[in-house]
């Protein structure tokens, strides 16, 4: 089986945005991502583009059954559809996530806490990013 752990934010909000992903199976890191991603960025824009790219990277790995793990009670919920997406440029970026989806046998999207011992891996990746120049 494999995971993926996903972050994203922006210092500002709207701000400098990064993202951090690691994916993994189920103790051993197999691969670690970030990226800055823009200087008007929020942070639920951030959250969608780190787990887009979670995604991306993950089809290296798997394409049956996949496991994603995020910090963003929102994005979980708005994919889990117990929330709406109202702003169009999350839409966007939702609808994104829903192609992306079609390359898996099947995907669970999981909220999990800031104190999760991947999710603080992910946050420290994506920190680092904002930090380098």
């Amino acid at each position: 089986m494999i995971y993926t752990n996903s972050d994203g934010g922006a210092r500002g909000n709207p701000g400098l945005g990064a993202i951090g992903i690691i994916v993994r199976d189920e103790e051993k890191i197999v691969s670690r991502y970030s990226a800055k991603i823009g200087k008007f960025v929020t942070n639920n824009i951030a959250e969608y583009e780190a787990l887009i790219k979670a995604l991306e990277l993950a089809l290296k790995y798997t394409k049956e059954d996949l496991t994603c793990f995020l910090d963003s009670e929102l994005v979980v919920n708005q994919l889990l559809g117990k929330y709406r997406v109202r702003k169009p440029e999350l839409l966007r970026l939702f609808l994104k996530v829903q192609k992306l989806q079609e390359n898996f046998k099947s995907i669970k999207y999981k909220h999990v806490s800031r104190e999760d011992r991947f999710q603080i891996i992910v946050d420290e990746i994506l920190n680092d990013e904002l930090d380098r120049k």
